[in-house]
């Protein structure tokens, strides 16, 4: 969800194979709307670069994540982005495992 008055969340590749693909996120207040959960196919390896994030996995308890945290999200898991710092960009790196 882009926050009011806000620019989109920007998602760069940084790499592109048929078995992995490896992006730099740009987030800003961004959140994962309740009723739209991600759900994913493949595992996601997330991990904040800079800036603040909280994530919310189903079955899990919300993990906050600061510079250097990094997850693994299972594939067929829902899971939301609750919330991302405001006062500063939220930088992540992810590694989609698509093979």
């Amino acid at each position: 969800m882009t926050p009011a008055g806000g620019e989109a969340e920007r998602f760069e590749a940084l790499l592109s194979r048929p078995d992995v693909l490896i992006e730099r996120i740009v987030s800003h207040g961004h959140v994962t709307p309740p009723d739209q959960p991600y759900v994913q196919a493949h595992d996601e390896w997330v991990m904040i670069v800079s800036g603040a994030a909280r994530v919310l996995v189903e079955g899990e308890a919300e993990r906050a994540l600061a510079p250097g945290d990094h997850m693994l999200v299972p594939g067929g898991v829902k899971h939301w982005v609750t919330w991302t710092a405001t006062d500063q960009p939220t930088v992540w790196l992810a590694v989609h495992l698509l093979g």
